[in-house]
């Protein structure tokens, strides 16, 4: 049996990419398929958004700081790589939530905002006598009858009313999308309490059956900083797969193949293409190879983060906890601040305090363009709100995310499902995976980077074995 030597690009070194490429590389070598694969990054560093700053013993995360435990794509590629021992949990305690410039504890045996347990429900000032009494009408309410693809904002609304939502519910939630609740697809974002309600009628009732019993953590991160990982796994790569600096400006179909142009002005004929860029850059490279016109684009929001470093006595929290997050009527810039050193302890030394707070809302993404000096002050002003300060911060590190967090709108699952029926039909071996796609969390975009190179491999075999 004659063997052909196949040829892989994989676009984009985030963590999309890079798993693609470990993923690749592994089921390749288990099928015996003869492959070379290569990795085009247009910056001069992998990882994408996982991006780790280190500052006098402290460390610093630029974008995500943790992923999920739950999803299990995440812990399973850290143990291929040999960073298990890596491995730390989260710190729990108290969040809150300011209101009417005011920090309100989560109430207790809240789930995600939504109330499980009666008493830590009714003794909450976070919301009104009135908003709890309409809450608890999702014990007697019939199912939810959705449109199609109903917004995030449009099923709790219905469950449990505004008061609950606006004051709970959505601070909670549209932070992790950068997104209006009200415009955000309820099946492509959290399916999970729609089948809730489907199997108990009652979201609450429902919720109540996944009640954790004593104290839980729901996050880990690694010890050295997430960037760690991008490490490990490039390092479990070829050297001479990976490029670096190296951004790729079209795409052209010539066959059963496709022919790469660089900027530098290389090219490279391939037979198979998984591309981890954001959405807009895919639709631009594929432009002379499939005719996506007709589809939307997908749309993004632009967020930044303000990490802060102060000596223990500046700053007086009032609470011992782990942070707050902010409703969206509150007269205050900042969407969420994180008392990083206390979830987190391993990053800074004693004596320190490391801050992290949000900026960006949706339609209010200007703020991410103001300067440095501007977002630290801006920041520093809202925290004098609730926060006790005394003097400048020690340090401050300033990270922004232009279009960076897609926004999943209703039929976001009908838009994906044509962009690769589409890809199918006129781009075979072709494939597309990351956050504009099937979710933004680390652990999402770990198990698509798997998922494609699966589907690449499975598509390669066929080719070598025809």
């Amino acid at each position: 049996m004659n063997k052909k030597k196949l040829e892989v690009a994989i676009v984009g070194g985030g963590i999309t990419g890079l798993s693609a490429a470990f993923y690749l590389q592994k089921q390749a070598r288990e099928m015996d398929i003869p492959m070379n694969f290569n990795l085009y990054e247009a910056g001069n560093e992998l990882g994408g958004k996982i991006q780790t700053a280190e500052h006098n013993g402290m460390i610093i995360e630029k974008g995500p700081d943790s992923f999920l435990k739950r999803k299990m794509s995440t812990i399973e590629l850290i143990k291929e790589v040999g960073l298990e021992n890596e491995l730390v949990s989260n710190e729990t305690g108290k969040s809150y939530i300011l209101k009417n410039r005011k920090l309100h504890p989560i109430p207790e045996a809240a789930m995600m905002g939504i109330p499980t347990r009666i008493t830590p429900f009714v003794k909450t000032n976070l919301i009104s006598f009135k908003g709890k009494m309409r809450a608890a009408c999702d014990l007697v309410l019939p199912k939810f009858k959705p449109s199609e693809d109903p917004s995030v904002g449009e099923f709790f609304r219905y469950r449990l009313g505004d008061d609950l939502v606006d004051s709970l519910i959505e601070p909670l939630l549209s932070g992790i999308y950068s997104n209006d609740m009200d415009q955000l697809s309820l099946m492509a974002t959290f399916p999970n309490f729609k089948q809730l309600e489907d199997r108990h009628r009652s979201l609450i009732l429902g919720m109540r059956t996944l009640r954790p019993s004593g104290e839980q953590k729901l996050f880990l991160t690694l010890k050295s900083g997430l960037s760690s990982l991008v490490r490990a796994v490039s390092d479990h790569l070829p050297e001479q797969s990976i490029h670096l600096n190296s951004e790729v400006q079209s795409i052209q179909k010539t066959g059963n193949q496709y022919v790469l142009r660089l900027k530098n002005g290389s090219s490279q004929t391939v037979d198979s293409i998984i591309l981890t860029t954001p959405h807009p850059i895919t639709m631009r490279l594929l432009g002379k190879a499939v005719q996506m016109n007709q589809l939307e684009v997908a749309k993004t929001s632009s967020v930044a983060n303000v990490s802060l470093v102060f000596q223990e006595d500046q700053v007086k929290f009032g609470q011992h906890g782990t942070g707050f997050v902010v409703t969206k009527n509150e007269n205050c810039t900042i969407t969420a601040c994180t008392w990083t050193n206390n979830k987190w302890p391993h990053t800074a030394p004693s004596g320190k305090v490391l801050l992290r707070c949000y900026v960006g809302r949706p339609g209010d993404n200007d703020i991410v363009d103001r300067t440095d000096e501007e977002l630290v002050r801006t920041v520093l002003h809202d925290l004098s709100k609730v926060v006790s300060m005394k003097g400048e911060p020690q340090y401050s590190l300033v990270s922004r995310w232009k279009d960076s967090m897609p926004q999943y709108r209703p039929h976001h699952l009908q838009w994906v499902q044509q962009v690769r029926g589409r890809l199918k039909e006129q781009a075979p071996k072709v494939y597309v995976a990351g956050a504009a796609y099937d979710g933004v969390g680390i652990g999402d975009c770990i198990r698509q980077g798997k998922s494609v190179a699966n589907e690449a491999v499975e598509n390669l075999f066929h080719i070598v074995h025809a």
